[in-house]
């Protein structure tokens, strides 16, 4: 796999108020996406897609899953714990993550490659419609090393597909030292 570039040091908050930062993911192979709790669109099909693979991976797994919000104004660590409760996100394993706007946009736009982007209220068809934001999910190496990308919605994606790559992508990035 490819290496498209170092993930910057972060200081983020998790859903149970605990602070995250890239140190506490050092180690671990990671998947990481970016939703917002009150998105009308593709989040709850992401999430859905990030739980099937929390429980397609061993209990024992050293594996992470990272959710950042791109609304950390509404999405708080309470109202991300709720959200986080309707996947049964393990939260040892599986992190929403909120904090400052410009920690946010430094990790998910910097160095994760996701969009993230207000609309307008000219732009909005609903109040709900709030952001346009990719709906990939990414890879990181226990080394902090973003190496792959993997379309999650659209047209010909199926759910077993993305399962499948996540997977292997995953095993394959647990066997580099």
């Amino acid at each position: 796999m490819p290496v498209y570039g170092q993930i910057a040091d972060f200081n983020l908050t998790n859903q149970d108020g605990q602070a995250v930062s890239l140190a506490n993911l050092k180690g671990h192979v990671w998947v990481a996406d970016v939703i917002f709790t009150r998105c009308p669109g593709p989040c709850l099909k992401m999430s859905r897609q990030m739980h099937e693979l929390q429980q397609r991976l061993a209990q024992n797994t050293q594996v992470r899953l990272v959710t950042v919000t791109t609304d950390p104004e509404f999405d708080t660590a309470p109202v991300l714990k709720t959200y986080a409760g309707r996947f049964a996100a393990d939260p040892n394993r599986w992190w929403f993550l909120t904090g400052a706007s410009k920690e946010i946009t430094a990790l998910v736009g910097g160095s994760l490659k996701l969009t993230a982007l207000a609309k307008s209220a000219e732009e909005r068809q609903s109040p709900a419609d709030l952001f346009i934001h990719s709906t990939i999910f990414v890879m990181v190496d226990k080394h902090g090393q973003l190496r792959e990308i993997i379309e999650t919605t659209g047209e010909g994606v199926q759910p077993q597909q993305v399962q499948a790559q996540l997977l292997a992508g995953i095993l394959q990035l647990e066997r580099e030292s």
